[in-house]
């Protein structure tokens, strides 16, 4: 039997069982601690009780403050870096609530209210994705007895896949364009990223012992899934590669291929060339292309060869076929020519 007991501000209600560990909470009134404890002893018979005192004091502003401390900090560090805005915002918005009291509806709300503001589909589900991945941590890894993720019940925000695409002659013209900044690393970078389907990370981490000329490779140490891969150069990134490595005015500090200019601490990281392409975009008109759509270019641009899916995800590290689908865009124009060609080879 639980035991009740009066005190100064109410009511105790305390559960002890052989075998449990001792559950104790206090009420307002008597009835709400005698419902308390049979709700408690009920779950013991079962076999079910967890002890959500933790999860019930606990509030999400110190959750995710324990988080970075102990989870965020074994990620990568462009994760870590990219994380911390993340949890900046999620304590503002919901860092009060406690985790045992943080509703589906109230996180449906949320995710509303983002959308309502302006803020894309992928930067609500990511927020979102840190969300749930905490009460995972603090249910899995804490001992905090939550029953319920809330993120985990509510529809997540669709996002659309990004089909933007440029013609050979506006890819051309961005070249010829980068081509007038007085680094000429910085056209060959971008040139190199249509050329490999490297991501930008990937191909400014390079170190000079990570490419080989004579075998045309490039092995990848640090990506983004952690899975190191090898590369294979193909004629015009094996001729991009090598002008990079014979480039005299690279600062014999740092064995990065594309260094940057010294950061606070005095380490080179690699070039960044964000700024320069996005204002290179714009001079000449083309509107919403981002970096990361070179990627898009090269994967569709392996495709187009006819290489297999497999093939193809052996160069550009896709884990899964539904992942490169994404990315693998074909050119309608090109899709056309290929038939009309098989068309008449049928004919013939």
């Amino acid at each position: 039997m639980a035991t009740i007991v009066k005190t100064v501000r109410g009511w105790k209600a305390v559960v002890r069982r052989i075998g449990w560990p001792t559950a104790s909470k206090s009420f307002k009134t008597k009835r709400e601690a005698e419902h308390w404890a049979r709700d408690v002893e009920n779950e013991i018979d079962r076999g079910v009780y967890t002890d959500r005192t933790g999860s019930t004091r606990i509030t999400i502003a110190e959750a995710l403050a324990r988080y970075q401390s102990s989870v965020t900090i074994r990620k990568k560090q462009s994760t870590q870096d990219a994380e911390v805005g993340r949890v900046k915002l999620l304590t503002q918005d919901l860092g009060k609530y406690t985790l045992q009291a943080l509703s589906a509806k109230q996180v449906a709300q949320y995710r509303d209210a983002q959308l309502a503001l302006g803020q894309s589909a992928n930067t609500v589900r990511l927020k979102l994705a840190l969300l749930s991945h905490l009460y995972t941590i603090a249910r899995r890894e804490w001992g905090m007895g939550i029953q319920v993720n809330p993120v985990a019940d509510i529809a997540k925000p669709r996002c659309i896949a990004r089909d933007r695409r440029i013609s050979k002659e506006q890819l051309n013209k961005l070249f010829a364009e980068l081509r007038k900044h007085s680094n000429p690393m910085l056209a060959i970078v971008v040139e190199l990223l249509t050329e490999t389907a490297m991501r930008k990370s990937e191909l400014l981490g390079l170190k000079r012992h990570d490419v080989d000329l004579i075998k045309r490779t490039a092995i990848l140490r640090d990506t983004k899934n952690g899975s190191a891969r090898l590369v294979p150069l193909r004629l015009r990134a094996t001729e991009l590669m090598t002008l990079a490595l014979a480039n005299a005015a690279r600062s014999k500090e740092t064995e990065l291929i594309f260094p940057g200019e010294p950061g606070k601490d005095g380490v080179r990281r690699g070039y960044e060339i964000a700024k320069l392409f996005t204002n290179a975009c714009k001079r000449l008109g083309l509107s919403n292309y981002r970096i990361h759509d070179l990627r898009h270019e090269a994967t569709s641009s392996l495709v187009e060869l006819q290489l297999t899916d497999l093939q193809v995800s052996a160069i550009t590290g896709h884990k899964s076929m539904q992942m490169l689908k994404r990315y693998t865009h074909l050119r309608s124009e090109d899709l056309i020519k290929s038939l009309d060609d098989r068309d008449q080879k049928c004919i013939a």
